[in-house]
């Protein structure tokens, strides 16, 4: 079984939304409302590996945000 993410020309988003909580989100579809697109168009690998570098306090920021206080 061949699925489209496995093909190599399938491009992503990563999106953030205002927790600023990351996915990625296939480029042929409609962001959903509350989320946000970061950057280029990037395969599925190069979104992952975005996200891993960036996203390195996973609490949501309402969490950080009360935690500071």
């Amino acid at each position: 079984m061949n699925s489209d993410d496995d093909d190599a020309d399938v491009l992503y988003y990563v999106v953030v939304n205002a927790e600023e909580q990351y996915s990625i989100w296939r480029a042929s579809k409609k962001v959903p409302n509350g989320w946000s697109i970061v950057g280029e168009k990037r395969k599925k690998q190069e979104c992952l590996s975005y996200i891993n570098e960036v996203w390195t306090d996973m609490r949501p920021l309402s969490l950080r945000k009360q935690m500071a206080s």
